[in-house]
Parts: structure tokens; sequence; C-alpha cells
């Protein structure tokens, strides 16, 4: 059984930084394409970037120049180094496979962030 386990996140004013882990854990042999998502209050849940095996990224177009995707093959980690953040970042932020995948990991508890002075 793959476990995702998320965590870094906190309360931070505007204008502050975070970096947020997803560390993989149980059956799985190496981290494949990922992404990171998240899912504000009242809405719904979305994809704000995306890294595949070979290292490529995309983002989210209001994150593009603030937040940076990178991933650690060997501790099969994925992380998220968000930078300039803002009060509309405030969210539940949860990794998994990207939009589109055939599959996805189990659901982890997400790591939630808060952008408020």
């Amino acid at each position: 059984q793959v476990q995702l386990v998320e965590s870094g996140g906190g309360l931070v004013q505007p204008g502050g930084s975070l970096r947020l882990s997803c560390a993989a854990s149980g059956n799985i042999k190496g981290i494949d394409d990922m992404a990171w998502y998240r899912r504000a209050p009242g809405q719904q849940r979305e994809m704000v970037a995306t890294i595949t095996s070979g290292g490529s990224t995309n983002y989210l177009d209001s994150v593009k120049g603030r937040f940076t995707i990178s991933k650690d093959d060997a501790k099969k980690t994925v992380l998220l180094q968000m930078n300039s953040l803002k009060p509309e970042d405030t969210a539940v932020y949860y990794c998994n496979r990207p939009v589109g995948s055939m599959w996805y990991w189990p659901w982890g508890q997400g790591t939630r962030v808060t952008v408020s002075s």
C-alpha cells in the first residue's frame, strides 16, 4: 500500500514563503509523473504544478514565477517551494499523479496553507 504524506504547511503573511514536502512510502519503486494540487475553501481541487519523471515542469498561470516544483527520486519526495504567497493561495495542498493519469495513489491528508496578515 502506497502512502503519500504532505507536510510543511502553516500560517504565513502575504509575501512570505513556505516549502511543502510530499513523501511517498510503501510499495513504490520510484516517483513517476507527480503533481501538487490545492483545494481552497468552498472550491474544487485544482492542479497547481506538475513534474514529469524526466524533470519537466508546468504550472498553473496564477503561480508561475512564484512556485517551484522539484523532486528527489532517491528520497521519493516531491517538493513545492512557494514564494511571494498571496491570500488567494490559502488552501489545503495535496500531491498525487497529474490530472489525466490512468490511476492515482490514495490521497493523503494534505497540508494546510493559510496566507493572512
